[in-house]
């Protein structure tokens, strides 16, 4: 599986770099974001090196769907509630101008219950 030796997600989905793992796959790796903006966030990412997504070929829509497939499941087990009344949050940045920080597609899973105070922040301040 292709990876980038400079590549901060590439370096947690093999261990060297410490993370709190949420869940593990031969493809998948999804570990605890280091600044949640809600009480439920971590982080997907595909083990194979994928930029953006815009950069995702044909080959990897199996990957990706396992991903969004993968995501609702691991949210309930992390604390999101399920259903219409509860529910989660799925973003991807895709480059600069999507606010992508680190360039290894990730999905960002959030959820909880809300006000998220960051969240609101945020809203407050119109940053979204």
């Amino acid at each position: 599986m292709p990876h980038d030796p400079n590549c901060l997600f590439c370096k947690i989905s093999k261990g060297e770099i410490p993370s709190q793992k949420v869940y593990e796959d031969e493809e998948i790796y999804a570990f605890k974001d280091i600044n949640p903006a809600a009480p439920v966030h971590f982080l997907m990412i595909p083990k194979k090196h994928i930029p953006i997504l815009e950069s995702a070929e044909v080959a990897d829509a199996p990957l990706l769907g396992r991903m969004m497939e993968l995501a609702p499941r691991l949210a309930k087990e992390q604390g999101c509630r399920p259903g219409k009344d509860g529910g989660f949050r799925l973003v991807v940045n895709n480059g600069a101008d999507g606010g992508q920080e680190v360039y290894h597609l990730h999905l960002h899973v959030m959820g909880g219950p809300r006000p998220w105070k960051k969240w609101s922040e945020e809203i407050k301040n119109g940053f979204i």
